[in-house]
């Protein structure tokens, strides 16, 4: 060894030596020793800047707009409605939820601090909604612009090393490589493959329509939501029961329920109405399913903006759709005609009253309500019954139930009021209910003191005490209850939801694969072909797909070596920079 070689590696062991005791210091010696070997460098370093207020929002929107905070939103939003399915909301039952607040001193307040009695329309659903609906919209459209620039793109070329793919086969011909590689193109296309021609090489991609279905899906998803939106803040639901013989317009004060969203106009309400002209039921006879429903039909004559009358019968979910509604058959029951005449004679009131089913036999409740009935000394005194109908009316049975819904034996048990029935008031009243808790209305009584009462059947009459009057029990009328729904959100929801399940569809089933053929001369001049194949997702599809490409293609180049079979092997990892740039490119 020459002296310079040893000066040189006395040199470098030095330097060695050096740098470990410079680190060794480092570590060890205090702040200002270390500012001290770097000569000051770390105390003059600038600190880092803010992210200030134009940081932050990107931050915010950037977090706002990923798929977990979408996913964590959908999920709030399904939290949040619970409460609306179990707790009574006002806008549908109010007077559910005044019982439920008698009910529970303590948990009501709390409940009506939180919005639960209005979950829909609660301040905190609505920031979820409207954060969701941005979160959506974030999504989707640069996804969106990033998937046009994948359509307006080409396939990557052929990496070197094709033998590293997944799926891979190669085989010897003696056709000409350009001919090869013309009979590839063709073979790709008519598969729908996008071709890409490259020098000795062919590459192809095709299931663009993954992240289609993908969007498809966001989009639809997106499209649920404004449905939804729609439907909460236009829709309006009525019921309105309707007697036989008699009709209804589609006006507010015809109703007899009725709810609405937030922006709905009831001076926009839609121009039409119809009349019940008859209604049919029948019911089982015999059998374990005795006195159940066979049939519900009401034969209806209805108008439309047009004025023309129409008539047609609507059965049970099968409602009338007319000017953007839909007439729902709900319910069904009896309305006996009564002729009810004051002290001094003259008829008071005359009319259909309908009557409510208590129980799957038709057995009803109701009241008459006369409130302009006159005494038989010329003063005011209002009427008032109220009492039970029974379609069929069994003595040996001892109750005063119905034994069947039909009305085979009907009869109508009433007791009589009379003073104030505190219409007068004001204050609204319900029509199917009698307040006789008011120290105004008394009880007639008969002469042994006991409260009147008496059965009536079709034809009888009722006498009240001391010349006040009477009333007559004339015929039976059949009543039908309608619900008549306006949700305008309706159609969109339904393309939504089938959009949606095909979006998953497409997305779930349809793969993104890449094909490259490259063919060049050997060493005894015939033309090697290579095909390997690639998928965006590790599935068998690809190499089974790749067996049929070298077939089809073998068909029309045919080779001297068999092709080798398409093998399902994960890629070998690259041994160089150059192959592992090559395959990351593929």
């Amino acid at each position: 060894m020459s002296t310079t070689d040893r000066t040189d590696r006395t040199d470098r062991t030095e330097r060695a030596d050096r740098a470990d005791a410079d680190a060794e210091a480092i570590s060890t010696a205090p702040r200002d020793e270390a500012e001290e070997i770097y000569g000051g460098e770390q105390a003059n370093a600038p600190a880092q800047p803010g992210l200030g207020f134009l940081g932050w929002t990107r931050w915010f929107w950037r977090q706002l707009t990923s798929m977990r905070v979408a996913l964590i939103l959908l999920f709030l939003l399904s939290l949040a409605a619970i409460p609306g399915s179990l707790i009574p909301q006002e806008g549908t039952d109010p007077v559910k939820v005044q019982d439920f607040l008698k009910n529970h001193t303590t948990l009501g307040p709390i409940y009506t601090k939180l919005g639960l009695f209005h979950v829909y329309s609660s301040v905190w659903f609505a920031a979820i909604y409207l954060l969701l609906f941005v979160s959506l919209a974030g999504c989707i459209i640069p996804r969106s612009w990033q998937y046009v620039g994948q359509l307006r793109g080409r396939p990557p070329r052929a990496p070197r090393k094709l033998d590293r793919m997944p799926a891979y086969a190669t085989w010897t011909t003696d056709a000409d490589p350009d001919a090869v590689l013309g009979a590839a193109r063709r073979l790709l296309r008519k598969r729908r493959y996008r071709i890409a021609p490259g020098e000795g090489s062919v590459a192809a991609e095709k299931g663009y329509l993954r992240e289609a279905g993908n969007l498809l899906f966001h989009i639809a998803l997106f499209g649920m939501l404004i449905a939804f939106a729609i439907a909460t803040l236009y829709k309006s639901d009525g019921d309105k029961i309707v007697v036989q013989g008699t009709g209804f317009t589609n006006t507010l004060t015809q109703y007899d329920d009725f709810k609405h969203g937030a922006l709905f106009d009831p001076d926009h309400m839609s121009p039409f109405g119809f009349t019940l002209n008859a209604f049919h039921a029948t019911y089982a006879r015999s059998g374990p399913q005795k006195g159940t429903a066979r049939e519900y039909a009401a034969d209806i004559a209805y108008f439309g903006s047009d004025g023309k009358s129409h008539n047609t019968t609507i059965h049970v979910n099968q409602p009338l759709q007319i000017e953007g509604n839909n007439v729902y058959l709900t319910s069904h029951g009896y309305a006996p005609v009564v002729t009810v005449r004051d002290g001094q004679g003259n008829v008071a009131y005359q009319g259909p009253v309908p009557f409510l089913p208590l129980d799957g036999n038709a057995t009803s409740q109701g009241v008459i309500k006369v409130p302009d009935a006159v005494g038989k000394n010329g003063q005011q005194d209002q009427l008032g019954f109220q009492g039970f109908f029974v379609p069929d009316f069994v003595p040996q049975s001892g109750t005063m139930f119905s034994q069947f819904p039909a009305a085979d034996n009907p009869v109508m048990m009433l007791t009589a009021y009379h003073g104030d029935l505190g219409m007068d008031a004001g204050l609204p009243q319900n029509v199917y209910q009698l307040d006789t808790s008011n120290k105004n209305l008394k009880q007639f009584k008969n002469a042994d003191g006991s409260a009147l009462a008496q059965k009536l059947t079709v034809g009888q009459t009722m006498t009240l005490p001391n010349g006040a009057g009477s009333i007559h029990f004339d015929r039976i009328d059949q009543w039908a209850s309608f619900e008549i729904v306006h949700q305008p959100g309706d159609s969109l929801a339904l393309g939504s939801a089938i959009a949606m399940l095909a979006g998953l569809a497409g997305s779930l089933f349809i793969q993104r694969r890449r094909v490259w053929v490259r063919t060049q001369r050997d060493s005894e001049g015939r033309t090697v072909v290579e095909l390997a194949g690639l998928g965006r997702s590790e599935s068998q599809k690809v190499g089974e797909e790749l067996t049929v490409l070298v077939g089809a293609l073998h068909a029309e180049a045919p080779s001297v070596k068999p092709p080798d079979e398409p093998a399902e092997t994960s890629p070998t990892p690259p041994t160089s920079p150059e192959d592992g740039s090559d395959k990351e490119r593929a």
